[in-house]
């Protein structure tokens, strides 16, 4: 499978025919929303077998064949050329498809309001194939320590039949804000706390969760071993039960790192206690802050390789954001930018008529335009290259996978590039 940047006056015919692909097969791979009006520095996917790579000034075959992990004689007999044969700028190498590694894939959904969305439930049904998991969003723990539900509809149907285990996501909110006060009281409260363990083994086995998943945030900083002891309990019980149990983490870099949404979570402990962590690698460009990559690959680096310094890393998923924002410049505080997804980015970016650039520190792409009154904005967004970058990561740091947050914005050059990259974990229900 091929990457390719959209230059000023490439076509998708002329395209098609550089990769011996079709018209057809870019447009349905990567669903197209600006078929008649492609954008300069807009990243498609040609769904190829392999990938081809342009020789440029300074390469040798060598290193061409280090970089995609290949033995020189290899790709010099593949190509059909001599291995010490001088390459001109220019040159076109044929690139194998590279083995495939296994990892495991989630995927949060969050119906709100109070019926699911007809194209929420048909994304779950779109992504599911390529899961591992499949993660409702939320149980609401109350703090008399009963359960308030989510709306499942067909998720657990939808999880049964692609061989997902169902993810029971459990938090501490109330009014959909993260709370420390119940924390408090599931975490200390031994009676409302054996309560609240009951009423999700009675949800459990209701439904057919096979992994008891807590996103327990902003939690008091003195509750941080209350918490670790909680999940021992928790643990213990679900593995009666046969269930995986794992916990979602704030990205920190250090376990000095303090504040409301840190101190609390001890990665170390969890990675004793659980049997996978989601780590929220995301966010550092949010809706209430200045324009920037929601997902900076060095900021995401850096959490992970602590992350790995005190856990397995075969139990590290990595978090992942399935969509961008679009800000009103100049940034002011109190606003909050627009979500977008990566379909509706391009689709701003073909109807305002401006290119798609890439920061290749931040491996994230981004443009600006001018609306219809006037006002300047910045998108920053994800794109087949940013994904990229991430699954590279993963295997560079041999992670158990990664975790999407969230279904229900577009982004179809993402799953095929799981297929390409990785050969997904299913969990048939006696191994969870």
């Amino acid at each position: 499978m091929q990457i390719h940047v959209i230059q000023r006056g490439q076509t998708l015919f002329g395209i098609a025919q550089a990769y011996g692909s079709t018209v057809e097969d870019i447009v349905e791979a990567n669903d197209l929303p600006n078929l008649d009006n492609l954008v300069v520095g807009q990243a498609l996917v040609i769904p190829i077998v392999g990938s081809f790579y342009w020789v440029q000034t300074g390469d040798t075959l060598w290193a061409i064949a280090r970089r995609f992990g290949l033995d020189v004689e290899q790709l010099a007999s593949i190509n059909q050329i001599q291995a010490n044969r001088p390459l001109q700028v220019g040159f076109r190498l044929y690139i194998p498809q590279r083995p495939t590694e296994n990892a495991e894939f989630n995927a949060y959904v969050e119906p709100r309001g109070t019926t699911v969305a007809p194209n929420l439930e048909e994304a779950a049904r779109d992504a599911a194939p390529y899961l591992t998991y499949l993660a409702p969003f939320s149980f609401q723990a109350l703090r008399d320590g009963s359960l308030k539900e989510p709306l499942l509809n067909n998720f657990p149907a939808i999880a049964e039949a692609n061989n997902n285990v169902l993810m029971m996501v459990i938090t501490n909110q109330e009014e959909d804000q993260f709370n420390a006060e119940l924390g408090r009281i599931l975490l200390n409260d031994m009676a409302i706390q054996e309560t609240f363990l009951n009423n999700i083994v009675t949800a459990a086995r209701k439904y057919g969760f096979r992994d008891i998943h807590f996103d327990f945030e902003f939690l008091r900083p003195e509750d941080r071993e209350a918490y670790n002891q909680f999940l021992r309990k928790a643990r213990d019980r679900f593995r009666a039960e046969g269930w995986l149990i794992s916990t979602a983490l704030a990205p920190k870099t250090s376990a000095e790192q303090t504040g409301p949404w840190y101190t609390a979570h001890d990665y170390k402990a969890h990675g004793e206690i659980v049997d996978f962590v989601v780590i929220m690698t995301y966010e550092w460009g949010y809706s209430g802050g200045p324009a920037m990559a929601v997902s900076p690959i060095g900021p995401v680096r850096e959490v992970l390789e602590y992350a790995i310094s005190e856990m397995p890393a075969a139990k590290v998923m990595m978090g992942q954001n399935l969509y961008g924002y679009d800000w009103t410049l100049p940034f002011v505080q109190g606003t909050v930018a627009k979500a977008v997804s990566p379909q509706q980015a391009i689709q701003l970016a073909a109807a305002n008529n401006v290119p798609i650039e890439y920061d290749t520190r931040a491996q994230a792409p981004f443009f600006t335009y001018t609306d219809a009154e006037g006002k300047q904005h910045e998108v920053w967004f994800e794109d087949a290259r940013s994904i990229q970058a991430k699954f590279d990561l993963i295997k560079e740091l041999n992670l158990r996978g990664m975790s999407y947050w969230k279904l229900g914005l577009s982004f179809p050059q993402n799953w095929l590039l799981i297929t390409e990259n990785f050969e997904v974990v299913k969990r048939p229900e006696q191994q969870a």
